[in-house]
């Protein structure tokens, strides 16, 4: 196990959100992120974050062994076969495709799309904060290691890793996913080769469609990173939960 994968299990754990109790860390999370700190959606009383996609979505998760804390959340969303109701976030923007044929067959293709990516602010090195420790709340402070806090710049790689290995897991075509330019050009240098194939558009900031074959997973990964997934996509894979194969029929429709 290279160094990469040897660090980020000692300090975190892939988690997929079987239950409704799981998937609230990623609305609760994706509501401080989405809602509290950056105002791109609306504020509730309920302090969580969820749409009608979240229904047929693979939600992950990322814990902090040492504290329990939930470090992120990403979620695949994969739209139930033969259910035209069903959508992927994409799909509710006006989007100029441009270079997928993929998408010209998408109801009869295997897809999914990487959506939602959050990370708490308490797991975000800011510069000016570089030597300081980061607590996660007055009810109950817990102070960060200088090695822990070292580690956080991968949470955000780690999620990525399971959303991808997620795609590989539900045995999908391809993976689309709505990102930065900036973004896509990082990824890139991790090997995650996503390709663009839609025009620019603003949406909170430039943003582009991407897609990723299944075929090109981690054909272009270099060796750390490879380790990683693989560390990644066995944790998941080896989690009890339905719908491997495919998305299972029935939805989560979680109360809230």
């Amino acid at each position: 196990m290279d160094n990469l994968a040897r660090n980020f299990s000692i300090y975190f754990y892939p988690r997929y959100a079987a239950t409704h109790h799981q998937r609230r860390f990623s609305y609760s999370i994706r509501y401080q992120v989405y809602a509290e700190e950056l105002g791109w959606e609306p504020l509730n009383e309920r302090r969580l974050e969820r749409d009608e996609c979240d229904n047929y979505a693979h939600h992950c998760l990322l814990e902090h062994k040492r504290t329990g804390d939930i470090a992120g959340c990403v979620r695949l969303v994969v739209p139930p076969a033969g259910n035209r109701q069903a959508h992927l976030p994409f799909q509710l923007h006006d989007i100029d495709i441009t270079r997928s044929d993929n998408l010209s067959h998408l109801t009869q293709s295997k897809v999914g799309e990487i959506s939602r990516l959050a990370v708490p602010s308490c797991f975000r090195r800011r510069a000016n904060e570089t030597g300081k420790p980061f607590i996660l709340g007055s009810h109950n402070p817990t102070l960060f290691t200088k090695e822990e806090r070292r580690n956080f710049p991968n949470i955000s790689i780690g999620l990525y890793l399971s959303a991808i290995a997620m795609v590989d897991i539900c045995k999908l075509d391809f993976a689309l996913v709505v990102m930065e330019p900036r973004l896509q050009r990082h990824l890139k240098r991790y090997g995650l080769m996503f390709r663009q194939i839609s025009s620019t558009f603003e949406l909170k900031g430039e943003r582009a469609l991407y897609e990723l074959p299944r075929s090109e997973l981690t054909c272009h990964m270099n060796p750390q990173i490879l380790s990683l997934y693989d560390l990644i996509h066995g944790e998941l894979d080896s989690q009890p939960w339905q719908g491997k194969s495919q998305m299972d029929d029935r939805q989560y429709n979680d109360p809230v």
